[in-house]
């Protein structure tokens, strides 16, 4: 009896079995979609006398298996379980929903080699273990890498065909125009030639922003303008009508411009004359901005330095924001530095670093659980971002940013804890080593005890007018020393 003819006697029925689709892109010449794929492989199950769990069917809709970076979920979790041995039959609609790289097949194969997996398709059925089969496989997956290699060659050339033509190719919707880029929305449009006749006139793209919001007036997703979005429309080149392929002007498109292309050139060059004379006016003395990354608004943002022309303040990194996400808290840095400067030599005299080992890690448990949960928060919504049509994008990033938030906040109070950046400073003597180190202009040492000591340095609004230092709207929370 043959190999192949052992490998169909030896199943069993009511053997576990394994179900996986997967659609993707209209570069598959095969666009059987997956509900009837499941449909046909429970056919199949049924005719082989196979069981199929619920939990194991796998599906990867709107995935494409060419391309080499792109995540399987389906995929990757039917081999993990092949792997833990729960199942012994793979059942799909053709191979090539199941593969089409050879990294893909080999992967599948090395799990094979320790679990006998049979592999079902509507046509045929293979062996893994057979190496008859597995050169058949190993042939049909070389082929369909090659149809879809071939396929991206013609799609490539498609695109420089179309960008040569003057045709337009848009994803997002352009903000003034039709979803498909070929037609204006003159209500719209009047506001792209304001936006642009007003940059003209010597207003901001921060002034612009607040001022289209204050009319509810929103971008072409929907959301509030912001100073980003408005710079962003200043250099489209589709408003002006030109075609642009791999960062490289090609020529005149074929859709309507609602800038003519002398309003366009001079907007850029007047762009880049601000800028030019913005990298002017910060050619002064660079000021070390000693509390980098301590230095937090009690909004929870960090605080970034800057200059003005009289002083040097820190200043909330939300500030560029228009709508409820701004917040302008800032702070003079010299009175803010010269007071945590106080307070960290204080704690540096005091503190006595004999014993303590060389660099580890604090983090608090709570924290530990905390990151575990929203690790599992985050997995839950990618799933949901994968698996359900309904889910956009959208709504993941909005659900996903919060969480990160929270998980980079708690990252902050986790503390490297390198003893080593404290050998020759901390101790009785503090005062005059800190001094040491400012003579000595020694500022990212500085600052890496600034963050060893302490985990953020809160600024809160002011408790009171009137000129000099106020400070109880500094709240230093220092780390743990233990």
């Amino acid at each position: 009896m043959s190999r192949s003819k052992l490998a169909r006697a030896a199943i069993t029925p009511g053997e576990p079995a394994a179900i996986y689709c997967r659609i993707s892109h209209t570069r598959d010449e095969d666009q059987t979609g997956v509900d009837r794929q499941e449909r046909i492989c429970r056919e199949i199950a049924e005719r082989l006398q196979l069981r199929v769990e619920s939990a194991h069917i796998y599906v990867d809709n709107n995935r494409s298996a060419w391309q080499r970076n792109r995540k399987r979920p389906g995929w990757e979790e039917m081999l993990k379980t092949m792997g833990d041995g729960e199942i012994r039959h793979v059942i799909v609609y053709h191979p090539d929903r199941l593969m089409r790289q050879p990294k893909d097949l080999e992967e599948l194969l090395s799990i094979a080699d320790d679990k006998r997996i049979l592999l079902h398709g509507e046509a045929n059925r293979r062996d893994l273990s057979d190496p008859d089969d597995r050169f058949i496989l190993r042939i049909e997956v070389a082929h369909a890498c090659r149809s879809s290699d071939d396929t991206s060659r013609r799609l490539i050339d498609a695109l420089k065909d179309k960008a040569r033509e003057g045709k337009p190719h848009v994803g997002n919707r352009p903000y003034g125009y039709t979803p498909d880029g070929r037609a204006i929305i003159e209500e719209e449009a009047e506001i792209v030639r304001e936006v642009f006749r007003r940059y003209l006139d010597g207003e901001s793209p921060t002034r612009i922003a607040q001022e289209l919001k204050a009319r509810s007036i929103v971008s072409s997703k929907g959301n509030t303008w912001q100073p980003q979005n408005v710079r962003h429309l200043l250099a489209s080149t589709f408003v002006a009508g030109i075609r642009m392929h791999k960062g490289e002007e090609v020529g005149v498109g074929t859709w309507p411009a609602i800038i003519d292309r002398g309003q366009w050139d001079e907007v850029q060059r007047f762009s880049q004359y601000r800028a030019e004379r913005s990298r002017e006016s910060q050619k002064r003395p660079n000021r070390r901005y000693l509390l980098r990354g301590v230095a937090t608004c009690a909004c929870g943002m960090r605080m970034g330095g800057t200059n003005s022309v009289r002083y040097a303040y820190y200043r909330c990194t939300r500030a560029g924001n228009v709508g409820p996400e701004r917040c302008n808290r800032s702070i003079v840095a010299e009175p803010l530095e010269a007071f945590v400067r106080d307070v960290a030599i204080k704690v540096l005299t005091k503190l006595d670093t004999t014993g303590h080992e060389p660099p580890t890690t604090v983090r608090p448990e709570a924290d530990v659980e905390a990151d575990e949960k929203d690790r599992a928060k985050l997995h839950e919504l990618k799933e949901l971002w994968l698996n359900d049509d309904d889910f956009t994008t959208a709504d993941f990033q909005a659900m996903r940013a919060p969480v990160l938030k929270r998980m980079k906040e708690r990252q902050r109070r986790t503390v490297k804890r390198p003893v080593v950046i404290l050998k020759g400073i901390a101790g009785p003597e503090a005062e005059a080593n800190w001094e040491r180190l400012e003579q000595e202009e020694d500022y990212a040492r500085m600052n890496a005890i600034y963050r060893f000591l302490f985990s953020a340095v809160v600024v809160r609004p002011p408790t009171r007018k009137g000129r000099g230092f106020d400070t109880e709207r500094v709240d230093i929370q220092p780390n743990p020393l233990d």
